[in-house]
């Protein structure tokens, strides 16, 4: 079955639902342990960096792709850009794989916000100046079976307790 179907043929949810599921407890269970940093299910929180440079962090920066590879985005307001980003912090997983998104809006290495958008699209070639990101307070519902892949980029401490 592909992407987009209820269920696998063997009544499991989505692997991308429970890859989110995933981000989300590691989220909420930060600790200070080390492992693999390459993986979304790499715990604690921080990991992701190097271990030696492992840093305080409360989200765990991820993108969605959908069936053709394209990065999935989302509309945020509260810049001057076009106000368009592909990078989401999970806020909440619940109902079989529906999720909250929180939408991270991109920082260039200038400090300011990195305008995605090209003249065709998303161009993805901007974000080679990715520095950082800033949360947002937009935030989107998703069905996470819509989706087919998806790719942790990055532990980062957006303040979101503060």
């Amino acid at each position: 079955m592909g992407c987009g179907k209820k269920e696998d043929i063997y009544g499991t949810s989505s692997c991308v639902c429970e890859v989110v599921r995933a981000i989300k407890d590691i989220q909420d269970n930060a600790e200070d342990t080390c492992e693999c940093e390459t993986n979304c299910f790499s715990e604690p929180l921080g990991s992701l960096v190097s271990p030696t440079k492992r840093k305080k962090a409360d989200t765990r920066v991820f993108v969605l792709s959908s069936a053709d590879g394209s990065p999935f985005h989302a509309f945020y307001t509260g810049s001057d850009c076009n106000c368009v980003s592909i990078f989401f912090r999970v806020e909440d997983v619940f109902d079989n794989c529906c999720a909250v998104l929180r939408v991270l809006a991109p920082i260039g290495k200038d400090g300011e916000t990195l305008d995605i958008v090209g003249h065709k699209g998303i161009d993805l070639s901007k974000i080679c100046e990715l520095e950082g990101f800033v949360r947002t307070s937009s935030c989107i519902t998703v069905d996470l079976k819509c989706f087919c892949a998806v790719q942790c980029i990055a532990d980062v401490d957006l303040n979101v307790c503060d």
